[in-house]
């Protein structure tokens, strides 16, 4: 991704959505030997497994396969429901993930009185990135005087002399957002579409997404952006006349909003809502509409919008060597100016440093990692500076959002102030750059950089609890149609037998070598599988909601100890995620109370887990493991 095209006329955004192909069953056998595999207390578990893929399991499967006859993706609304929708815990701290920017690194160093400048400069460039999903740009050919073929993107402006006359000209529209690919492979773009102008809204049993956004073919999409400040709300549209906002246009925006703010009361701080357990926001949301129709306009308001911003007082410490602090106020900040639900935040800070909190059910990571990857590179070509004119047109002044409360809503905002605050004080996240070596030193090695940290992670929990840590790695899907993501357990039998073999100071470094390779080409073996959708964790989780699904009693494979114990079911003690090779970083909390992330975030509440202790064995690792293969070399 650190060469990624962003623009493109040779392919249209979505010309392969209806040719992508439909998201496969594997087999009942290889799904089962490849959960065996994967689970090493062997003998205890191998009889439940035999037993389930000789009953129950082929009858389940059979409805799969039945299923997956009439969808191009069997799993696409299970997977939001179950993995999103139907959760009923706090969805910002358990379930959102959050980073920091990287714009500190190059052009923008923390700086205070920066921050409305800089944040009127970001949000043109985020504004860019939407419209290259929505608008399709002209595209006129031809050839010039000699012959060779020529393309205009955008108006056709010809000027006298310069040898350019059209001899056969046609034209047509283009959509502009490079489409992701893995070699020739083309992905699955939808998840872009849900980037902007999305918002989870609460359900008493199950929430709902609600995507407004269209593509300039499809229709009027909402342009209005929402501001967030001192507990307030507000609101202006992004366009002019049909025309994005200029920085300087933004920024006289912000001013306004801030002078609104500075100087006066606190707001009622409604967002924080937004951080309750799940059931209870739906609740509090129903009140709201209640109380008044006025209410239930502010909240479609909210909901419709790009995204919001965030104008945030605090100043966290950061350094392009240091981004905890940051991180962790992404992920537990200030709950009364960020709309939990919205699937982006962009989080301005007092010292014009900037981070992101976004809902996790309308896409996944990368989609946001590419966006914000995006607004980086223009950023830096740039040097954060608006090169264009200062001109600001006659537009309306921003309106603030008011919701008309009673004292139940009051309350209900200051009972989820509290669980929210004392949630986040149960935080632990660490996020320090390792710059002793990067992935040109691995790949000389003729090793895979991803492999080589997720082994190094393996490696860090064994040093610090002595024993193996159940794993979740994201694999992609999105080869298929509307694919998101295949569970690919990095702690293999071979992983475990070469983590032994380090902490022995007895084996030889051959042979410490050669284990380790053993687990490289396991990893990498079950990655592409996983990849392919021969994965076993979403096809098993498949298996569990057919069985539900017809009512039937929960197989026992499931029910099984060592089914959790080995991940099964979200249990996984590590979980971790790639997300590429740029400066863009995130986080999110642990998904279990004993768990820890590879940013790396943990439960303070838990005493078998420390964030700082894994972080530090994760960067000695890194080093043994770099020096056990050059020293298998000499």
């Amino acid at each position: 991704m650190d060469n990624q095209v962003f623009e493109s006329t040779a392919e249209r955004t979505f010309q392969y959505q209806g040719s992508l192909p439909s998201l496969p069953v594997p087999s009942l056998e290889g799904t089962l030997s490849k959960y065996l595999d994967a689970e090493h207390e062997f003998r205890a578990t191998s009889e439940t497994v035999k037993k389930f893929g000789e009953g129950v399991g082929k009858v389940l499967h059979q409805k799969l396969q039945e299923r997956a006859r009439t969808r191009r993706n069997w799993l696409e609304d299970w997977w939001l429901d179950s993995a999103y929708l139907e959760v009923r815990m706090p969805s910002q701290l358990n379930v959102n993930f959050a980073g920091p920017a990287p714009y500190l690194e190059h052009c923008w160093p923390p700086q205070a009185g920066s921050q409305l400048e800089r944040t009127s400069i970001s949000t043109w460039h985020s504004l860019q990135y939407w419209d290259l999903i929505r608008t399709r740009a002209h595209e006129h050919r031809g050839q010039d005087r000699g012959g060779s073929s020529i393309i205009f993107k955008g108006d056709l402006v010809c000027y006298p002399g310069e040898g350019v006359a059209l001899v056969e000209m046609g034209s047509g529209l283009v959509e502009r957002l490079a489409i992701h690919k893995a070699g020739n492979i083309p992905f699955d773009m939808d998840q872009f579409r849900m980037l902007f102008n999305t918002c989870k809204v609460p359900g008493v049993t199950k929430d709902t997404v609600h995507n407004y956004f269209k593509t300039e073919s499809e229709g009027p999409c909402p342009s209005h952006l929402v501001v967030m400040c001192h507990g307030r709300i507000f609101t202006f549209d992004a366009l002019c006349d049909g025309v994005i906002l200029t920085p300087p246009e933004i920024l006289r925006q912000l001013q306004y909003i801030k002078q609104c703010c500075d100087g006066e009361p606190e707001g009622e701080g409604v967002a924080a809502l937004t951080t309750e357990e799940r059931t209870r926001w739906a609740k509090a949301r129903d009140h709201l509409i209640s109380i008044d129709p006025v209410n239930k306009a502010v909240l479609e308001t909210i909901q419709s919008s790009l995204f919001v911003l965030s104008l945030d007082e605090s100043m966290p410490y950061s350094t392009p060597e240091n981004y905890s602090a940051m991180t962790l106020q992404s992920l537990t900040g200030n709950p009364t100016i960020r709309w939990g639900d919205k699937s982006y935040n962009s989080i301005a800070f007092a010292d014009g440093t900037f981070a992101s909190n976004c809902d996790h059910s309308p896409y996944d990571a990368m989609v946001l990692v590419s966006f914000c990857y995006y607004v980086d590179q223009k950023l830096k070509a740039s040097e954060g500076r608006w090169k264009g004119p200062d001109t600001v047109r006659d537009m309306p002044l921003p309106a603030e959002l008011v919701f008309n409360l009673d004292d139940q809503a009051k309350a209900d905002i200051a009972r989820a102030k509290q669980q929210y605050l004392e949630s986040a004080q149960n935080l632990q996240v660490v996020c320090y750059a390792f710059t002793d070596f990067g992935k040109t030193s691995i790949k000389k090695k003729r090793l895979h950089p991803d492999t080589f940290v997720q082994l190094a992670l393996q490696l860090a929990y064994y040093r610090l609890h002595g024993k193996p840590g159940s794993c979740y790695e994201t694999a992609t899907t999105r080869r298929f149609y509307h694919g998101r993501t295949e569970t690919m357990r990095p702690c293999t039998l071979e992983a475990q037998q070469w983590c032994q073999a380090m902490v022995d100071p007895a084996i030889a470094v051959e042979t410490k070598r050669k284990r380790l390779l053993a687990a490289f080409a396991k990893h990498n073996k079950l990655m592409g599988e996983a990849q392919n959708g021969k994965g076993f964790d979403r096809h098993l989780l498949g298996l569990y909601l057919i069985a539900k699904e017809e009512g039937l009693p929960v197989p026992d494979l499931f029910n099984d100890p060592l089914y959790a114990k080995s991940g099964g079911g979200g249990n996984f003690v590590l979980s971790t995620s790639l997300v590429g090779y740029t400066t863009v970083l995130g986080a999110v909390a642990p998904m279990v109370t004993h768990g820890i992330v590879a940013s790396c975030s943990a439960w303070k509440s838990c005493p078998e887990t420390d964030a700082e202790k894994l972080h530090q064995n994760l960067r000695t690792s890194l080093r043994d493991m770099l020096q056990l293969m050059t020293l298998s070399q000499l």
